[in-house]
Parts: C-alpha cells; structure tokens; sequence
C-alpha cells in the first residue's frame, strides 16, 4: 500500500521552517557617527552601550545586524531606517 508520506531523512527542515530574517544596516558616507547611535537608540531601545557598538561595527566592518525577526517585520525596521535616512537592507539570516 503506497503512502504520500515521506521519510524523516528525506525532509529538509529549512523547507518546513521559515528561517528569522534581519535586518543589515550599512555604512555611508553621508550620516555621522553620533546620529546612527541616536538613530538605533531610538528605533530599537538599544542601550547607548550597544548602540555604539553597533555603530562601530558599521563603521569599521561596513555593515551590521541590528535586528531579527519575520521577513514582515525586517521590512518594517528597514522602512523605519530608511525614513532615518540610515541606508539598510534584509535577508535571511542565514545569508549573513
């Protein structure tokens, strides 16, 4: 008697589950330092510790993760940045 079912070994788990989304901000020439800091206090209630080291890792490595979470609410934090003037983007997490 045939099943539809499939093996366990034959699944692959990223199918079944929707992998976190995040949300990259990326440095540019344009903002300063002190207002990307301001900025990721404000929209994310980061400490000004955590903040600045955000910020730091713009500016040294070119990009940060600054949030996680559904494609649907990425694309809200990058809306948010963008209405900032920040210059952000999302891809799935394991992208990064």
């Amino acid at each position: 008697m045939a099943t539809d079912t499939m093996a366990e070994s034959d699944l692959d788990i990223s199918q079944l589950v929707d992998k976190p989304w995040v949300t990259i901000v990326w440095d540019d020439p344009v903002n300063l330092m002190s207002y990307v800091t301001y900025v990721f206090i404000k929209l994310f209630g980061f400490t000004p510790e955590k903040a600045n080291a955000l910020m730091m890792q713009v500016h040294n490595e070119g990009r940060a993760a600054v949030s996680t979470g559904s494609r649907e609410e990425m694309e809200r934090d990058v809306q948010r940045l963008h209405e900032h003037g920040l210059w952000a983007t999302l891809q799935r997490d394991d992208k990064i």
